[in-house]
């Protein structure tokens, strides 16, 4: 075991609602620190993110500090050890220590105790394993400090059992890896991963569709996602073929471009070439129902695209509007084998910035003047009228306007006469 003063002169940990739920829990022969993500995060220079907070006190005793002091407390989890103290509007995850007293998959027997040792034997990856007091001081019992400072992902104890205890630490394994990791994969952690991965299929959609998502925003994620997919880890996941190349593309477009990584695109990338594909991922992911729509409509007909000059894209614009437009219109870069610099295909993505699409101006009204009755003929001749208008390059002067609802009308009387 090793304790370290790195945090001492943290202003997360030494004032405000964090301080105020440490002094609360660490008096009177009780004991609490921050645990987890938020340490890790701080030893890598980052914003430590949610705060979650570990303590010798039991829930009970947790609630009743907070009620005499003025804090509200919520029992969020509290058979399972864990209140929610909320702040100023923030809310803190207190948790009493535990130890796993059995353990089978996800749903581990656990009892309360006061052993910081085993609470911290008892989590997933070594830099995950940290605490922080007070006074900044960093408790290591599971080698996490080093590993942070490494970027080094690395299992507690034997690889194997940590994931049979809970086998979504699969995918947190990559998906730490490609948050906060650097090189290779740890070897020992990455065979366990090949060896357990039929566990996989033990996993719920909704687990697993939040571990995908997140994975696949991670600055690491392309090298990460490559490496589950030479693992054979993928296609458990997915139910299909997976694309690592595109994937990789999608993500040098965004970077490219300046855009914010976006999971739904990066998920196109990795999982669809064709609409039946957005369907088969929307439903293996439980994915909702903007994620699956949006999937869908990146993968329909996206390989068109490379034919389209910007009259045909404008056109294209129009139908789909900017966002849906721009994401299919990177999903056929991705998928295109050209450069990722590419100015042809930049100018389509870019096309939203430098031109908006007007609203089609012709009305029922112009073609009731022109003869028309309310029905379904009113609906055929607008949307006739509007074909002609895209295919004109949407025109808005009033002579061109009053040609093309002339020739729609025209037209809708010849098919009744017929």
């Amino acid at each position: 075991m090793s304790a370290e003063p790195l945090l001492a002169h943290a202003p997360w940990l030494t004032a405000g609602g964090t301080a105020r739920v440490l002094a609360l829990l660490g008096t009177d022969g009780e004991e609490a620190r921050v645990v987890g993500g938020a340490v890790r995060n701080a030893l890598l220079g980052l914003q430590p993110g949610d705060i979650d907070i570990a303590t010798t006190a039991l829930p009970e005793e947790v609630m009743r500090r907070a009620k005499a002091a003025g804090i509200k407390g919520v029992p969020t989890g509290i058979d399972h050890g864990t209140v929610t103290l909320v702040i100023d509007g923030h809310p803190y995850e207190v948790t009493t220590l535990r130890e796993d007293t059995e353990t089978f998959g996800r749903k581990a027997k656990v009892a309360f105790g006061r052993d910081w040792v085993k609470d911290a034997e008892r989590r997933d990856f070594t830099m995950n394993g940290l605490s922080v007091d007070a006074s900044g001081l960093v408790y290591d019992y599971v080698g996490g400090i080093a590993d942070a400072k490494a970027r080094r992902v690395r299992f507690i104890g034997d690889p194997d059992q940590r994931i049979a205890e809970d086998y979504l630490r699969i995918l947190r394994f990559f998906r730490i890896h490609a948050a906060f990791g650097a090189g290779e994969p740890d070897r020992d952690g990455y065979l366990a991963c090949i060896r357990r991965r039929a566990g996989l299929a033990n996993l719920s959609a909704e687990r697993v569709r939040m571990e995908m998502l997140k994975l696949l925003v991670a600055g690491g994620a392309a090298a990460a996602v490559l490496a589950m997919a030479e693992g054979g880890l993928l296609q458990a996941l997915t139910g299909g073929v997976v694309y690592t190349g595109p994937l990789a593309t999608m993500i040098a477009i965004e970077r490219e471009l300046g855009l914010p990584a976006s999971s739904t695109r990066r998920l196109a990338a990795l999982t669809v070439a064709v609409t039946e594909d957005a369907k088969r991922v929307a439903a293996r992911l439980r994915l909702t129902n903007a994620e699956t729509k949006a999937l869908d409509s990146m993968g329909h007909r996206w390989w068109r695209l490379a034919a389209k000059d910007e009259a045909d894209a404008r056109r294209l614009l129009y139908r789909l509007g900017a966002e849906r437009y721009h994401d299919r219109v990177l999903l056929g870069w991705a998928r295109a084998a050209g450069e990722v610099r590419s100015p042809r295909w930049r100018a389509l993505a870019e096309l939203p910035q430098r031109w908006t699409a007007p609203k089609f101006p012709l009305k029922a009204a112009d073609f009731i003047a022109r003869g028309l009755t309310e029905g379904p003929a009113l609906g055929h001749v607008l949307t006739l009228a509007e074909d002609a208008w895209l295919a004109a390059d949407f025109p808005l002067e009033q002579a061109a306007l009053a040609a093309i609802a002339d020739q729609a009308a025209a037209r809708i009387s010849r098919d009744e006469r017929t």
